[in-house]
């Protein structure tokens, strides 16, 4: 299945860097960017999360939280965003369920060599649940910036 905008987000129940379960539908009437990324303290991940953290302002100016996901343990979460001093949460799907929900797992090619991982992408999603924005293979660098422009629907 391939998500669309306009389709309903799928719903999901994760830990947070801090052991917490957190679960989409508890963000009902808020919008919300989830992000999922490869691997926490790497150069592009580092990047895309900081972009984040340095965009929360605006992103609150527009009613929406941003939420990080990545196959990384509730442990790393934790180191991650303590050492960039992240401001939003981050979230542990160790066995990549969300993000095969969302279509953020798939095969990837580095270098000539060929294996399964994440894919970097981003979903925005407002009030309702639906997809506002659906974004694959997002660069880094660009994510918050496109996440923000559909926030405020702004032309793309």
């Amino acid at each position: 299945m391939t998500l669309e905008i306009g389709d309903k987000a799928p719903a999901f129940k994760l830990k947070n860097d801090r052991g917490e379960t957190v679960k989409l539908a508890q963000f009902k009437g808020q919008k919300v960017v989830l992000y999922f990324y490869p691997k926490d303290d790497t150069p592009g991940c580092t990047a895309q999360a900081c972009d984040f953290r340095d965009n929360m302002m605006a992103l609150q100016g527009a009613d929406a939280i941003a939420l990080g996901i990545s196959p990384d343990s509730v442990e790393s979460h934790a180191k991650f965003k303590k050492k960039y001093a992240l401001n939003f949460a981050l979230l542990s799907d160790p066995d990549h369920q969300v993000a095969e929900l969302y279509g953020a797992w798939g095969e990837k090619n580095n270098y000539g060599k060929k294996y399964m991982g994440i894919i970097r992408s981003h979903f925005v999603i407002d009030e309702k649940g639906k997809l506002l924005d659906v974004r694959r293979r997002v660069p880094a660098k660009d994510s918050a910036r496109l996440a923000l422009r559909a926030l405020v629907k702004t032309p793309q």
